[in-house]
C-alpha cells in the first residue's frame, strides 16, 4: 500500500515484448503522470487518455504514462491498445499491468486512476476519475508540482 507524501519503491510494469520494466528507474529524476486505464473503460477512452494527451503537450516538465490494467486472464496486445487511438503512434509510452499489481498497490478506486510522482520518486497525489471535479483537482496538483520545481 503507498499513500500520498511517501516514496514509492518501484513501479513495476511490462513492455508490450513482455520484458518487465521499472518506470522508476527507466524514467529516474523525471516528474510522472502516470495514467492507470483499461481500454474498456469509457471514462478512460473517451476523456482522461485525451487529458493525458493535453498534459504531455502541455506540461513539458512532466512524462506522461500509461498503464493499461487487465482484470481478466486475457493478454493485451500492442494492437489492442492502439486501437482506442485514432493515430498509428502510441502519444506517450504506455506500459502493461498484467494481473493489475500496480492497481492493488495503489489501491486505485477504479479506472482512470492518476498518479503524480514527483523526480524524487515520492506519490504527491493518487486521484480518481476524469469528470471534471478530478480533472481540476488533477490540473491544480500538476500545477503546484511545476510550481514546486521551479521554486527549487
Amino acid at each position: 500500500m503507498i499513500v500520498e507524501n511517501t516514496k514509492v519503491d518501484s513501479i513495476l510494469v511490462k513492455n508490450f515484448e513482455g520484458n518487465e520494466v521499472d518506470l522508476l528507474q527507466a524514467y529516474a529524476n523525471h516528474n510522472l503522470l502516470i495514467i492507470i486505464y483499461n481500454n474498456q473503460c469509457l471514462g478512460c477512452t473517451g476523456r482522461a487518455i485525451p487529458l493525458a494527451y493535453e498534459f504531455q503537450k502541455q506540461f513539458k516538465n512532466i512524462q506522461v504514462i500509461g498503464i493499461h490494467s487487465s482484470f481478466n486472464a486475457e493478454e493485451v496486445t500492442e494492437k489492442d491498445i492502439k486501437s482506442i487511438f485514432t493515430i498509428k503512434e502510441l502519444p506517450f509510452p504506455i506500459l502493461l499491468d498484467e494481473g493489475h499489481k500496480v492497481y492493488d498497490k495503489f489501491q486505485s478506486e477504479g479506472t482512470p486512476q492518476w498518479l503524480l510522482i514527483d523526480a524524487k520518486g515520492i506519490l504527491v497525489r493518487s486521484i480518481f476519475g476524469s469528470q471534471g471535479s478530478a480533472q481540476n483537482r488533477l490540473m491544480y496538483a500538476i500545477e503546484q508540482l511545476e510550481g514546486d520545481a521551479g521554486a527549487a
